[in-house]
């Protein structure tokens, strides 16, 4: 077996160290936004976790249904969320709230339901392509669109906002990390899609990598602000 197969193990441990200091400073800091990211982090673990037992005990049919909804339906759509939650109005980040986890929902019943054609399980791969119902597939692409546009796009949007401003450069580093961070799951998503699954494993690991690394640009040495443009809306920087 590919040593490939095996960097989901470390992609989990990274996850659970990550999500454990997110949810640390949410217990100080009671910012909604905590909570989103660092349950976003936990399920995150969660699909590597489902690869790593895929390449320890074989493909295992619930196995598989839970990788397929904390992976491709969940993905990067609860770390979005929490952005949402920083940069828009609370009554606007409540709605798109429930619109996001009625999409996770009702795909993840069809996902659950859904016949499995045995044809074309591989023993330690894990592939979308084995549910037979194949009108489920179609939900995660609007499920990940919208996790790029407010991950990637607000961490993009922030590191414009700090661009100009020296004395905050590490918040500029830290949000470019998080965007390319953020972007390489979704290049790894893609690649499953037409079965090449291992590209996935290695773009979730470093993908992480990054974004954890962009999170402690933006913490620096000091303390951790939510700062407040003067247009009024609040800069997506992950504390």
């Amino acid at each position: 077996m590919s040593v490939v197969y095996w960097i989901p193990f470390a992609t989990t441990i990274v996850a659970l160290a990550f999500a454990t200091i997110v949810l640390r400073r949410y217990a100080e800091r009671r910012g909604t936004h905590l909570l989103w990211w660092g349950v976003g982090l936990l399920i995150y673990g969660v699909g590597t976790f489902t690869e790593s037992m895929t390449t320890l005990l074989g493909w295992n049919e619930w196995i598989f249904r839970a990788w397929y909804i904390s992976g491709a339906l969940c993905g990067g759509a609860p770390l979005a969320q929490g952005t949402v939650y920083l940069m828009m109005r609370r009554r606007t980040a409540n709605l798109l709230a429930l619109l996001l986890v009625t999409a996770i929902g009702v795909g993840a019943f069809f996902v659950i339901v859904s016949p499995i054609d045995y044809s074309l399980v591989e023993a330690h791969r894990l592939s979308g392509r084995v549910l037979a119902w194949h009108g489920v597939r179609m939900v995660s692409p609007f499920i990940n669109t919208y996790a790029a546009i407010f991950l990637i796009g607000g961490a993009i949007v922030s590191a414009l906002r700090y661009r100009t401003q020296p004395e905050k450069r590490n918040k500029y580093v830290g949000n470019i990390l998080i965007a390319v961070g953020a972007l390489l799951p979704g290049i790894g998503g893609t690649f499953t899609r037409f079965g090449h699954v291992e590209v996935l494993y290695v773009t979730e690991f470093v993908g992480l990598l990054l974004i954890f690394a962009g999170y402690r640009a933006n913490i620096g040495q000091a303390r951790i602000n939510i700062e407040i443009a003067p247009t009024g809306t609040t800069n997506a920087v992950i504390t």
